[in-house]
């Protein structure tokens, strides 16, 4: 392993504050706070969720607006159901049925134009389909979608209207997590601007700021949270709903331990860079989002506790047990070549840390014969070992010696695409070397991923492939799962084989 894989960043100067640095901060270890029985006004979905029902129905409203011009019933209705089917579809998959603080149906337009169009030439192509003497000419297209938009954004207008005047009558709770300047000018922000819904009720510091820092200290108008207790115990009495990270969660395992606690809770997390020129990432595709300027955008959850872990999970199970079936013969080849190139013992089985630091046995073609058992728990690469036999340098080049790791992913140890699993011996060292490595596992671990199919194997940058991974997480969908797994065939017999 090299050393700069195993070096400690040294730790940056921090900004001070008012807080007290005689108290000792235990490690944070989140653990869910106690259900309590919440107010009649807790009680109630909270209007974001109602937000996403109502653009939803304006959705609806305006697309069979829109068919009122085709005339016959019967026209309007077959045109209807698949342009409402993919407006729905669209809006939804571009992030249209989550709005942002700030967002308006303007910002939402250009999106609005593009989906009714391609919905309505869908429409188009079914009515042809079925019934072609009743396709609509060029006109009365033009004037359906005319219609169509202008219904959708005056709907849509009126619920972002509406919306943004209950979260100002209404604010919810909010957490700033970050110290230093950056910190105290968000809160500051969140504070004299009711208008965004967001109150803050305390800012997170990481850890206790330096006291030696040149610069003064400012009034915050909200409690200074540094301990464990603090933090647990604002989110339980303020019923928070929102959590804004001023760097990423993924950063600290700290930080990304509290982002875990939050999501379980029920919070959105925001991240924002409150620095010039920083860039919070991809933007939103209804429009850009800020809070008083600053850059943000909301972090989506792995698919966990939502639907998208279902079709993950189908989409491991489908493709693993056809792969397997498919491969069989090229097993059965590998298997008899192992065993008449290095005796006896064709499967290596190894521990690995999985989804939540949850220790697996994952299984591969044995390629090399360590030592013994501390040598194949502590010995980072064996890409150049004399020892490795022709056949196992084969089959590591194309990458053929991880094929039993579909076994893995059937009994649900593994799922196809995710981080790669680590042996516990360097997952200790990386996530005390590498801030976000820890972070990794929010996910369950895979055969391949992001950083994988950009080069990122063997004996590469373990500060790169975290963040590849981190990155995979944030936005994950099961769309960028295929667009991985297609890449990984495309390069399956290339040279480089982890």
């Amino acid at each position: 392993m090299s050393t700069e894989n195993a070096g400690v960043p040294k730790p940056g100067r921090v900004m001070s504050l008012p807080v007290d640095t005689s108290r000792a901060v235990p490690v944070f270890t989140p653990r869910r706070p106690p259900r309590r029985p919440a107010p009649a006004e807790q009680r109630r979905p909270p209007y974001a969720g109602r937000a996403v029902v109502l653009l939803a129905c304006a959705d609806v409203l305006a697309a069979a607006a829109g068919a009122l011009p085709l005339g016959e019933p019967v026209r309007a209705a077959v045109a209807l159901g698949p342009a409402l089917a993919v407006v729905l579809l669209l809006n939804a998959r571009r992030g249209l049925h989550r709005p942002g603080p700030a967002t308006t149906a303007l910002d939402e337009l250009p999106r609005l134009v593009t989906h009714c169009v391609i919905a309505w030439c869908v429409a188009t192509a079914v009515l042809v389909c079925v019934r072609p003497s009743a396709a609509p000419g060029w006109a009365l297209l033009a004037a359906v979608v005319t219609v169509h938009l202008t219904c959708a954004g005056l709907l849509r207008g009126t619920v972002h209207l509406l919306r943004r005047r209950n979260r100002r009558r209404h604010p919810h709770s909010v957490l700033v997590v970050g110290g230093g300047a950056a910190g105290r000018r968000v809160t500051a922000a969140l504070h004299d601007h009711p208008e965004y819904g967001m109150h803050p009720v305390g800012l997170v510091l990481p850890a206790p700021e330096s006291a030696d820092d040149p610069s003064p200290p400012a009034e915050l108008p909200v409690p200074v949270l540094v301990s464990p207790e603090d933090i647990t115990r604002a989110v339980i009495q303020n019923a928070v709903r929102d959590a804004v990270f001023i760097r990423g969660p993924w950063e600290e395992p700290r930080d990304a331990a509290l982002a875990r606690l939050l999501v379980e809770q029920g919070c959105a997390v925001w991240l924002v860079h409150a620095e010039p020129g920083a860039d919070a990432g991809p933007r939103r595709p209804g429009g850009p989002d800020h809070l008083w300027g600053f850059a943000c955008r909301r972090l989506e959850a792995p698919p966990r506790h939502r639907p998208g872990i279902l079709g993950k999970r189908a989409l491991d199970v489908l493709v693993a047990a056809v792969a397997l079936v498919c491969a069989a013969p090229v097993l059965l080849a590998c298997a008899v070549a192992v065993r008449w190139s290095d005796g006896p013992g064709v499967i290596f089985r190894q521990e690995r840390v999985g989804m939540a630091g949850r220790p697996f046995t994952v299984l591969k073609f044995r390629t090399l014969r360590p030592a013994d058992e501390h040598e194949s728990a502590t010995l980072w690469n064996v890409a150049d070992d004399r020892r490795m036999s022709a056949v196992g340098r084969l089959l590591r080049r194309t990458s053929l010696d991880e094929l039993p790791q579909l076994w893995n992913v059937l009994r649900g140890d593994m799922s196809l695409v995710g981080p790669r699993p680590e042996r516990p011996f360097f997952v200790r060292q990386f996530s005390k070397a590498h801030p976000g490595y820890a972070a990794r596992h929010r996910m369950p671990v895979g055969i391949t991923g992001l950083a994988q199919v950009h080069g990122l194997r063997g004996d590469t940058s373990i500060e790169d492939r975290a963040r590849f991974d981190n990155h995979y997480i944030e936005t994950w969908s099961l769309w960028q799962d295929v667009r991985i797994l297609l890449r990984t065939a495309g390069s399956l017999f290339r040279h480089g084989g982890s």
